[in-house]
């Protein structure tokens, strides 16, 4: 059985400048209580990997504006201004990365490889600084993988085993990142005794699963 704890109980163990992956595509499957949670806590110097940073008002942003985010690395940071303002004022750090590269790259670093080798971004600013590689006479930028120290992600359905249910797109980023990540914190918006939930139906299983937050539907 996985340890049950509330929002405040799951983020004890972050700490200041921990690397924490977020699951999510804008409001689509963010774990919005533990990132409400991990703000409360008042962590700062955080390095944030998620493929955006949703709007102005929820979780993730809300951690840029107070100050807490050192580094943010993802794919897409267009739905609100605060991230350029934080950008351009040298206040965080940002690094951009293509959406089907960034989630490359977690996947790499959950099956333990050196790299992704991808022609996207040659010739752009995406090339600068990283190592071209030249395979069957075809030209590759070296993207190495991205891990974290923590990963938040949401599901609908869990068992107390840990193995838990996201449905459609809400999964997203969140299977990559599982397994990318020393602890893996998996809220879940219903929680059920092992053997009721349909091994079918697993998106996250038990083995990647560190610590359990049951929390309420999303409206």
């Amino acid at each position: 059985m996985k340890p049950i704890r509330t929002p405040q109980q799951a983020v004890e163990n972050i700490k200041d400048g921990a690397s924490i992956m977020v699951g999510g595509f804008i409001s689509c499957g963010r774990p919005v209580p533990v990132l409400e949670a991990l703000f409360e806590k008042g962590v700062k110097n955080l390095t944030i990997i998620s493929n955006d940073t949703e709007k102005e008002e929820t979780g993730i942003i809300k951690l840029v504006r107070a100050g807490r985010v050192s580094k943010f690395i993802g794919s897409f940071i267009g739905m609100n201004r605060i991230m350029g303002e934080k950008m351009n004022s040298g206040e965080l750090k940002l690094e951009l990365s293509p959406q089907g590269t960034f989630v490359e790259r977690i996947r790499a670093a959950g099956a333990g490889l050196g790299g992704v080798l991808t022609p996207t971004g040659l010739g752009t600013a995406i090339e600068q600084g990283k190592e071209v590689m030249t395979i069957d006479g075809r030209r590759f930028l070296l993207e190495k993988p991205l891990r974290a120290d923590f990963a938040i992600v949401r599901a609908a359905k869990a068992d107390k085993y840990g193995n838990a249910f996201a449905p459609g797109s809400s999964k997203n980023f969140s299977v990559a990142m599982i397994m990318a990540a020393d602890c893996v914190i998996l809220e879940t918006e219903e929680l059920v005794e092992p053997g009721e939930l349909d091994p079918e139906k697993v998106t996250f299983p038990c083995v990647f699963v560190d610590i359990l937050v049951p929390v309420s539907k999303l409206r």
